[in-house]
């Protein structure tokens, strides 16, 4: 692992071998380590043992030799400082190993269910994130995602569900270049900070970091200090005259008249009770400030180290040195902001000590970190918002670098003006394992805006039209797709093929159902082209009204300048195309029968489907039809 990545060398093997020799060599690296680290914790032991035994038995017969003492102790300070850092090591090998492992299994295609699945995400009214398996277990998220910080997370969510404009796309994709050869870059990323489960919840800490203060800003800032530093100050003169006295009066010696005019003790109290006073009348706005900033400032330690990774690196392509001059705006970097903010909600922690929280009404401490705080917060809550929204950008960013890197046969998409247009060569489902993959050709434009697609159950319709949007999404989100080319225009993808219906809410599949085919319909009074995959259209419903309906739908859809395509069973609506002419066309997937089972080639090819297999299906499993 280094620092700087500027001069790093882009290794010619592949992902694969790569991946596996920095395994290796990682593994080594940390068993040398662990080796260190537990000859360093032998040693710490045995010196406080020697140090312990030292001390019982010299306890009664100390002599000025027995100093020597504070030499093992001075090395096991030292020997304590090292073996942390030691373990610091380790944890960091851990993580990089744990992030090879995992680009190891996308690899292998064992990725499902080990990353983040980003359901949270996921909007019931979005016009396509479910029926594309955008989020979830398995999904395209889950492929992408390897965010360090939940702001990280939320921007790449945001450019799977919202397309950006080419020009946008363009320069997302020579950051993704660019980064997709700084492995050590991103192996660095990856080792960084804690774990994410507790990370940084960017929304509270930018609306904590947006709010106004909770506590005055005024006097009290001199106030609150003055009187804790006084309150230590008397109460330790007092401590000191009581054992003064304490002393005299055991050795028989009269005590000198005070020079105080007030006694120390009275003193005490008279102070005492001034600082309970004032946090009594503090007591409500204190609490609940310091609550809010414990709450947003969760993890900020990793925040900073990512920040601080994404300010140091020297980068190229145009839209990474934008967003790292973003960063370096003003006197202090957002790092080192961020860590002093850090120190400070740690302070802040601290207080639930019960020492602390037993001296706290008369010292202040609560109250001058969260004093802290406020002023941190007046000088840089404004910017906590571009702050995360940058690292966030980054961070998404770096997430596609390292998609790029592990898809060298992927390319990325061409764009153009004229719209509609969605032309493929050899496309196929990126989340279908490369060595069972199928691809087809895809041309739909202008000329051709609409394929209806036949087909036998289990022969590829549902994968094609997911291939198709998930490829539509991944190139206007700025990464490569699984295509040996791509050129489209700006299209609003939309899907009807895994609509649901809600018990809880009273709405059957087929209402769900015509509520998304209206958004998309809504949809296309827009600029933007939209792009419809629909699967068995109105499957809810008579054939007689499911015809009508279909016709009606699609044929709308393609004189508003929409294109897409509508798979089905039902072979009366292959007659479609006939009725809105030259726009349409017809095409379907097929199977064969050999010695009893059915075979796929998953190819799609013009014209009707001849066959049917939904009978011999039900007697290949025992049903009697």
């Amino acid at each position: 692992m280094t620092d700087s990545v500027a001069s790093e060398t882009i290794s010619s093997q592949p992902p694969r071998a790569e991946y596996a020799r920095r395994l290796d060599e990682l593994s080594v690296r940390r068993s040398r380590i662990e080796h260190r680290e537990r000859l360093a914790g032998y040693a710490k032991l045995a010196l406080a043992v020697v140090c312990l035994i030292w001390i019982l038995v010299r306890l009664r017969h100390f002599a000025v030799a027995d100093l020597l003492l504070l030499i093992p102790i001075a090395v096991f300070v030292v020997l304590s400082v090292f073996h942390g850092r030691l373990i610091r090591d380790v944890t960091a090998c851990s993580r990089a190993i744990h992030f090879y492992e995992q680009g190891v299994a996308r690899l292998e295609d064992r990725w499902a269910g080990t990353g983040i699945t980003g359901e949270r995400f996921l909007e019931p009214s979005h016009p396509c994130a479910r029926d594309l398996d955008l989020f979830g277990r398995a999904s395209v998220f889950e492929l992408l995602c390897t965010a360090r910080t939940r702001a990280g997370e939320e921007v790449l969510a945001r450019w799977l569900l919202a397309p950006a404009p080419p020009d946008e796309v363009r320069a997302r994709q020579h950051a993704a270049q660019e980064l997709s050869g700084r492995l050590d870059f991103r192996e660095s990323l990856a080792s960084l900070g804690e774990d994410l489960a507790l990370g940084v919840r960017p929304t509270q800490l930018v609306a904590w970091g947006e709010a106004p203060a909770v506590l005055p800003s005024g006097i009290i800032r001199i106030v609150a200090p003055v009187l804790a530093v006084a309150w230590i100050l008397i109460a330790g003169v007092a401590v000191v005259n009581a054992f003064t006295e304490l002393m005299l009066s055991s050795a028989g010696i009269a005590r000198a008249a005070s020079p105080l005019w007030v006694p120390p003790e009275l003193l005490v109290l008279a102070i005492t009770l001034v600082n309970l006073g004032l946090s009594y009348s503090l007591r409500s706005h204190l609490s609940e400030a310091a609550h809010a900033a414990e709450e947003a400032g969760r993890d900020l330690n990793l925040l900073s180290q990512v920040l601080a990774a994404f300010e140091r690196e020297p980068f190229t392509s145009p839209k990474l040195v934008q967003l790292q001059t973003r960063l370096k705006q003003g006197s202090v970097l957002p790092s080192q902001a961020i860590a002093r903010l850090n120190r400070l909600v740690e302070y802040l922690e601290s207080a639930h000590n019960l020492f602390v929280r037993v001296f706290d009404f008369v010292i202040f401490y609560r109250l001058q970190f969260v004093l802290a705080a406020e002023s941190w917060r007046r000088r840089y809550g404004r910017s906590l918002r571009q702050w995360l929204e940058t690292v966030g950008e980054l961070e998404a960013l770096a997430a596609l670098g390292g998609y790029t890197y592990e898809h060298p046969e992927d390319v990325f998409p061409e764009f153009v003006e004229e719209a509609p247009c969605f032309e493929a060569k050899a496309l196929a489902h990126p989340l279908i394992p490369r060595s069972r993959v199928v691809t087809n050709d895809l041309h739909l434009g202008r000329d051709l805006q609409l394929m209806i697609v036949s087909g036998p159950n289990m022969a590829g319709k549902s994968t094609f039209l997911r291939g198709i949007g998930v490829n539509a999404v991944l190139a206007q989100s700025g990464a490569p797709v699984r295509a040996a080319r791509l050129i489209l225009s700006p299209l609003a993808v939309t899907a009807s093929i895994c609509v649901l219906d809600s018990l809880e809410g009273g709405i059957s599949r087929f209402y769900a159902e015509i509520n998304r085919l209206k958004r998309i319909m809504d949809l296309t009074y827009s600029p933007v082209p939209v792009l419809f995959l629909l699967d068995e259209l109105l499957s809810g419903t008579n054939s007689h009204d499911r015809l009508i309906g279909t016709r009606s739908f699609v044929t709308k859809l393609v004189e508003r300048g929409a294109v897409g395509l509508v798979s089905t069973h039902d072979l009366a609506l292959t007659a479609i195309p006939e009725e809105i002419g030259s726009k349409a066309v017809n095409c379907h997937f097929a199977d064969r029968l050999e010695e009893g089972l059915l075979h796929f080639d998953y190819k799609l090819y013009s014209g009707i489907v001849q066959t049917s297999n939904a009978l011999p299906l039900m007697r290949s499993i025992g049903l009697e039809v």
